[in-house]
């Protein structure tokens, strides 16, 4: 039984509410970015509200371990995730009656506010001081900034708006890597021309899929938790992020889908191998939209010239 996972599922199921050994607890689900394989991750963790920040603590208990128990000797994956790449998605349940995602920056806390933190969060649970008695490791405490984006801010918006454009070329590239992986497949440059097997080229193509996969779903998980500040800062935009919230479900299981193609090998068949290829130029297509429907309603908004 995954613990986590139904932690996580009654917490979005609840409001952000969940019974067991966590009910009464504040908690915050933080989906990172993983630190060597880029796969998204999603922890839920207990958090001190200070002010517009949120604090976590890398406690590393287990989800279903009783109170009072050691929390683990290492730190936990999501910490090592936020020192690889400190940008996340949180999710919150909120005065409206659902749970919503945010985009956040992490700030490792350090010296004399670390320690205050610490002990604010130790004299609220005698629990974590437990934790830190039985572990050679300083547990690590983080701040979690959500976006803002403040009308009176038109640096960072537009910084903002940059790391837009950054992130649909880099998916652009990767797209292109899997395209063209793909079609050296069906031409028979296999063990003699590139020293490996038509299994090989599989391998390969799978790879710089699972690659572009992860990347997207990170890069999407981060777009609605942006998409939230947009519907506060920008109501008049709520049409065209309701639509692209819906695209990124779309895109979803297309790139499922893709996947399942892939995971027989690549088919003798030239007809299966056209159908395949049909497929993936399908996904580009779709995404290619999807990105441009994007730019052209959220760089306006950001004051960002549209990419030319």
């Amino acid at each position: 039984m995954d613990l986590n996972k139904d932690v996580i599922d009654e917490f979005r199921a609840n409001n952000g509410q969940v019974g067991g050994m966590f009910e009464g607890a504040q908690l915050i689900l933080l989906t990172t970015a993983g630190a060597r394989t880029g796969k998204p991750q999603t922890t839920p963790a207990v958090y001190l509200r200070d002010g517009h920040r949120y604090l976590v603590f890398g406690s590393n208990a287990p989800v279903g371990r009783r109170p009072g128990r050691p929390g683990g000797p290492k730190h936990p994956h999501w910490y090592h995730n936020l020192l690889a790449n400190p940008h996340l998605t949180v999710e919150l349940g909120t005065e409206e009656g659902a749970v919503k995602p945010f985009a956040a920056r992490a700030v490792v806390l350090e010296g004399e506010e670390r320690d205050r933190y610490w002990e604010l969060r130790c004299s609220r649970d005698r629990a974590f001081r437990t934790y830190a008695e039985q572990t050679e490791r300083t547990i690590p405490v983080i701040a979690l900034h959500l976006l803002d984006l403040g009308a009176n801010n038109q640096e960072r918006n537009q910084m903002i708006g940059r790391q837009l454009i950054q992130h649909h070329n880099d998916l652009r590239s990767e797209l292109h890597r899997v395209r063209a992986e793909f079609d050296r497949a069906p031409e028979g440059e296999s063990a003699e021309a590139d020293g490996g097997s038509g299994a090989d080229l599989v391998g390969q193509l799978r790879r710089h899929c699972l690659t572009f996969c992860y990347a997207l779903q990170t890069h999407h998980i981060r777009e609605n938790g942006t998409f939230t500040a947009f519907e506060q800062q920008f109501p008049h935009l709520l049409p065209a992020l309701t639509r692209l919230r819906q695209e990124h479900d779309v895109v979803e299981r297309a790139l499922e889908e893709f996947e399942a193609l892939l995971n027989g090998g690549l088919p003798a068949d030239p007809a299966d191998v056209k159908k395949i290829r049909a497929e993936l130029d399908r996904l580009v297509s779709g995404l290619e939209e999807h990105f441009a429907y994007e730019e052209q309603y959220l760089l306006p908004a950001l004051e960002m010239p549209l990419p030319s």
